[in-house]
């Protein structure tokens, strides 16, 4: 239940992304939903990847350079989804960060609705 909760939030998240920006686009339902799936195995198999190979040169902007190994995970996940376009780094970068900030904010809420005292 907990990975469907996160999955719907992602998927949220990645619609938000694509009604702020107009380089962030899908072609159907069907394809933000499967672009939310394929996001999150691209962050959980490839992002850590990129993050250590990337390390030196994470270290020398003081941790900025997080932000251009996000953009491209977010580029790789629409790149490996049909109907998920994402036009430059600069659209995937901002694209991650909004992704990011909604996912957080709605798990906020969610934890926030679920320590309210029934009634």
């Amino acid at each position: 239940m907990r990975f469907l909760v996160h999955w719907l939030s992602v998927t949220l998240a990645l619609a938000v992304a694509a009604w702020l920006l107009p380089g962030i686009s899908f072609s159907s339902i069907t394809s933000l939903v499967i672009g939310a799936l394929v996001l999150g195995l691209v962050n959980a198999i490839v992002r850590p990847v990129l993050q250590i190979l990337s390390l030196p040169i994470t270290i020398l902007t003081l941790g900025l350079f997080i932000f251009v190994v996000n953009g491209i995970a977010f580029g790789l996940a629409a790149w490996l989804t049909p109907g998920f376009m994402v036009r430059g780094l600069g659209n995937a970068i901002l694209g991650a960060i909004i992704v990011s900030v909604v996912s957080w904010l709605l798990g906020v809420m969610g934890l926030r609705a679920e320590k309210q005292p029934a009634s």
